[in-house]
């Protein structure tokens, strides 16, 4: 059961308002709040009094804005971030990431008879000037038809 005068929005908005016949230096007990001691679980909780009803308590879903992300990762040649140590001049090491130089570049495709974009590493680059497209991606299993 609900204190009087208490509204539960989401768990980022708590809203209490005092009901009119307690004075401002009057404090409620526990009892009365007694149902909040699990710190507000993300339920949707409201009481019905005539003042509250003419606040409308907004509601949201959680809804993480993650979009998918293109991988640091070369297709062709499988080259991926590699983890190294950051020394200062005091030889303190602090890790971090070499990411690979990945380019986005138009190569043509001569089987294709048209350019295929593909976010490529420059070392796959110069594999490619050396070797072809075709041997290239024969040997790491891509599909070019299909990009």
């Amino acid at each position: 059961m609900a204190a009087p005068g208490l509204l539960l929005a989401n768990t980022s908005n708590l809203c209490f308002r005092r009901p009119p016949h307690l004075s401002p230096k009057t404090n409620l007990l526990s009892s009365d709040l007694g149902f909040l001691t699990s710190q507000l679980s993300g339920i949707r909780i409201s009481y019905n009094h005539p003042d509250v009803a003419k606040l409308n308590p907004v509601s949201s879903p959680f809804a993480p804005a993650l979009q998918p992300v293109a991988r640091r990762v070369c297709p062709l040649t499988g080259k991926k971030a590699n983890r190294a140590n950051k020394v200062s001049f005091s030889n303190h090491k602090t890790k971090k990431l070499q990411f690979v130089n990945l380019q986005y570049k138009k190569v043509w495709w001569e089987a294709g008879k048209r350019y295929v974009k593909l976010r490529l590493s420059t070392k796959a680059l110069k594999t490619i000037e050396k070797n072809g497209l075709d041997a290239v991606a024969k040997k790491a299993g891509i599909d070019l038809r299909k990009e």
